[in-house]
């Protein structure tokens, strides 16, 4: 859990927000084949919940699975917020596609939905012709945001362009990309890369992925831990994450959310520095001064945007925030 910030002589008051709405830090699976799962997923505290139309569900039951997920999202019975919920459908070369997105995306609840083995431009713009022929019918108010899996050695040889992907349809009925999302497993079987738990074989991968996600102001999710019951290599992997860019983690088990949420945010730490930046540089401005010493460290403009960045993050999770007179 995060650890609160201790106050100071030079701390004189402290402050707290409570808006979580935004944070997209935890992606939670759930397969949808499961009554039980499903069910559960109404209490799951995920920032974000991926209802799973493919890997966790079987080819036999793929379509009693799209039409019970239907069936509880319509049914609007105590489900999670709109903005929390999304679907990963199957990719667009197998037979459930078009049915998934036909059948799910009539859905008003549905704002985000995941596209797994997309490998081009060229399958973004397939599946965005579906997104849009479904809206013709059922026009939406705001785009649907599309999260785009890396799965393949040709995802990533064509990363920059798939992250600069734009609908040939108008954003509100075509999609909008919003994300990249990692899924190590899959691109280790299409690389043949030798997992460890090191990680180092994927850092080359997992940071090309981060960069071009902040390139283009896209979310950026890291890979599932596959070592759902070590909580402290999950701790260790999220760190590892967050210090390569990654603004969130995909989870496959409740008990992985709370360590996911609490470390995809600033420490203690780095709050307490990002607040004192801040309020240093204010008074070296109004000195007319453009850089300041802090614990040894030359802070000028660059270390500002990074204050900032930390203390927004900070107030969006609702954590205590040092303010200095």
């Amino acid at each position: 859990m995060f650890r609160r910030c201790l106050p100071t002589a030079s701390l004189r008051r402290l402050y707290t927000t409570s808006n979580h709405d935004n944070l997209r830090r935890s992606y939670l699976y759930v397969p949808s084949s499961s009554e039980r799962m499903l069910e559960k997923s109404r209490s799951v505290n995920s920032d974000i919940i991926i209802y799973d139309l493919e890997d966790s569900v079987s080819p036999s039951s793929k379509a009693s699975a799209r039409d019970r997920l239907k069936d509880f999202l319509n049914a609007n019975n105590n489900l999670p917020t709109s903005e929390r919920i999304a679907v990963r459908v199957n990719d667009i070369t197998t037979p459930f596609f078009v049915e998934d997105v036909s059948s799910i995306l009539r859905i008003p609840t549905v704002k985000t939905v995941v596209l797994p083995k997309v490998n081009s431009v060229q399958d973004l713009h397939y599946a965005s012709r579906h997104i849009h022929q479904v809206a013709q019918q059922n026009p939406r108010q705001i785009p649907l945001h599309i999260v785009s899996s890396v799965e393949s050695a040709r995802a990533l040889w064509n990363l920059g362009d798939i992250a600069r992907w734009k609908s040939e349809h108008d954003e509100v009925q075509g999609g909008v990309l919003s994300g990249l999302l990692f899924a190590a497993e899959d691109y280790c079987a299409d690389t043949s890369i030798i997992r460890t738990r090191s990680r180092q074989e994927l850092l080359y991968t997992r940071s090309q992925i981060a960069v071009a996600a902040k390139a283009f102001r896209l979310e950026a999710i890291d890979m599932v831990c596959i070592h759902y019951k070590d909580l402290d290599y999950l701790k260790d992997e999220c760190e590892d994450g967050r210090r390569l860019g990654f603004t969130g983690k995909q989870a496959i088990h409740p008990s992985q959310v709370e360590t996911i949420q609490s470390t995809f945010v600033p420490t203690s730490e780095e709050i307490t520095r990002a607040a004192k930046i801040l309020h240093q540089m204010k008074s070296a401005h109004a000195s007319q001064k453009g850089a300041i010493g802090l614990d040894g460290e030359m802070i000028d403009a660059p270390m500002i945007k990074q204050a900032e960045r930390t203390i927004k993050v900070a107030r969006t999770a609702g954590l205590t925030i040092p303010t200095l007179e």
